[in-house]
């Protein structure tokens, strides 16, 4: 990457998206088989025919005619009547149809926009299961775990009736966007790799630190509901093709950009608000973080990158790209599948398509009073 570590001093600092990623499991554990044996039943003895005599399925005119020295034969009847007991094999069940399981048994039945359904023939839900798995290094218990976690928490929380919310202009408008990009002019399925899907966090055009970050719940909705836009650019939910533990195209790039920011000493409703988000996200948004780019950040606070080394997984950290000078950022994505991709960003960023803020989509912001309208065009006019 171009510019050397520096810190992500704000909101979502490391090991925030761990904050779009759940937390890493140890790099030594081993992935749970494609397949769980469960073993077969043990075989009970098969019984033992009675003899001729005993047997009620033969008249006892009919014994008594026979020789002595004639053995006695069980009728075929009485054999079919104590049949020989075989050991069945229990159906296997792959990982991914156990967490499917899990879900059903929880009740809830959505994820990140995908109703959730038989990944046997579903792709959108094996995506969702999949990802688990991935986060959790292949193993069934720990990923069963998290799923259940965060299905209780979209239960409780509703993340897409927070999507559907209107949020203060004042706290929150021009804080967050959410851009997506195509190869070709229409979306196809079938070729994921295809599409990129872009979060900007731009934290500072915040105006108020004690507005936007003094209601910790108010700010947690608001940080969700831009998360749920850009699931929704990405298109799970009509998803056509799989992912496996070394192939998943379904990921986001993150920019966050600490321009003009002037509380690099964060303040205690900023400090909760980036510890609370990354908990939240490293929760119940795992496997979704392509890459991160921290832009515009003072190469005077790059030790505490160097820091943040210590305390994140490595194959996170390796998501992670800080840069002091945000246009810079076009450069990054001169190998990508969608040819011009660098040129197509914002003009802050190195591009050349027009602004961010003409550029993103936005959560929904609630108009501003018509009183504040009609002030700032006085002081504008003054």
């Amino acid at each position: 990457m171009s510019d050397k570590p520096v810190e992500n001093p704000a909101v979502e600092a490391a090991p925030s998206e761990t904050a779009v990623e759940a937390p890493a499991t140890a790099a030594t554990t081993e992935a749970v088989p494609d397949v769980v044996e469960t073993p077969a039943a043990a075989a009970a003895p098969a019984e033992e025919a009675k003899p001729v005599e005993e047997s009620a399925a033969v008249p006892a005119a009919v014994a008594e005619e026979k020789p002595a020295e004639t053995p006695a034969v069980a009728p075929t009847a009485a054999v079919e009547e104590a049949p020989v007991e075989t050991a069945t094999e229990t159906s296997a069940i792959t990982p991914i149809q156990a967490l499917y399981t899990a879900a059903k048994e929880h009740g809830h039945p959505e994820v990140w926009g995908v109703t959730l359904a038989d990944p046997a023939t579903d792709v959108p839900s094996q995506i969702i299961f999949q990802k688990y798995l991935n986060a959790n290094d292949g193993n069934l218990d720990k990923a069963k775990d998290q799923l259940l976690k965060t299905l209780a928490w979209r239960a409780k929380t509703k993340p897409l009736e927070l999507l559907a919310r209107a949020y203060n202009s004042e706290k929150f408008s021009g804080l967050g966007y959410v851009t997506s990009y195509t190869a070709e002019g229409t979306y196809d399925p079938a070729a994921p790799e295809t599409k990129e899907v872009f979060t900007w966090n731009v934290y500072g055009n915040t105006k108020s630190i004690d507005q936007t970050f003094g209601d910790l719940q108010e700010f947690l909705n608001w940080r969700v509901a831009l998360m749920e836009l850009a699931l929704q650019e990405l298109l799970l939910a009509t998803a056509t093709k799989t992912i496996t533990t070394d192939y998943d195209p379904y990921k986001i790039f993150q920019v966050h950009d600490y321009k003009s920011i002037s509380f690099l000493r964060q303040s205690p409703h900023v400090k909760a608000a980036s510890t609370e988000t990354i908990k939240v996200f490293a929760q119940n948004y795992p496997e979704l973080l392509k890459e991160k780019f921290f832009v515009n950040v003072p190469v005077i606070m790059g030790f505490v990158y160097a820091f943040m080394k210590l305390l994140v997984a490595a194959k996170t950290i390796k998501k992670f790209h800080p840069m002091s000078n945000g246009v810079n950022l076009a450069g990054e994505f001169s190998d990508s599948s969608i040819k011009g991709l660098g040129q197509r960003l914002p003009t802050e960023y190195g591009g050349k398509a027009g602004e961010l803020k003409a550029l993103g989509k936005e959560t929904q912001i609630e108009a501003e009073p018509v009183a504040k309208v009609e002030e700032a065009v006085a002081v504008s006019t003054a």
